[in-house]
């Protein structure tokens, strides 16, 4: 998968989750960079991303990822398998 086209979507998923057309994502988005990115939002926005991607996250990738450019680097390496 191309890291350009994943964007493109993700920021898609970002724009449908929480609700603002406006969200543009980049890698060093975090939770602190949308105001209504809390928890409930996150488990909302990590399982739209898998039923978008076909893919499930381990347990560990979703706690451990800090930004959306490690979400990217886990979906574009899953992606090249």
């Amino acid at each position: 998968m191309n890291r350009s086209d994943v964007q493109k979507r993700l920021n898609s998923i970002f724009c449908d989750i929480f609700d603002d057309e406006s969200i543009k994502i980049s890698d060093s988005t975090s939770a602190a960079d949308i105001e209504d990115w809390d928890s409930l939002e996150h488990i909302n926005l990590i399982a739209a991303v898998e039923e978008e991607f076909g893919m499930k996250f381990r347990m560990k990738e979703v706690s451990g990822m800090k930004n959306v450019g490690e979400m990217l680097d886990i979906i574009c390496e899953r992606g090249s398998k």
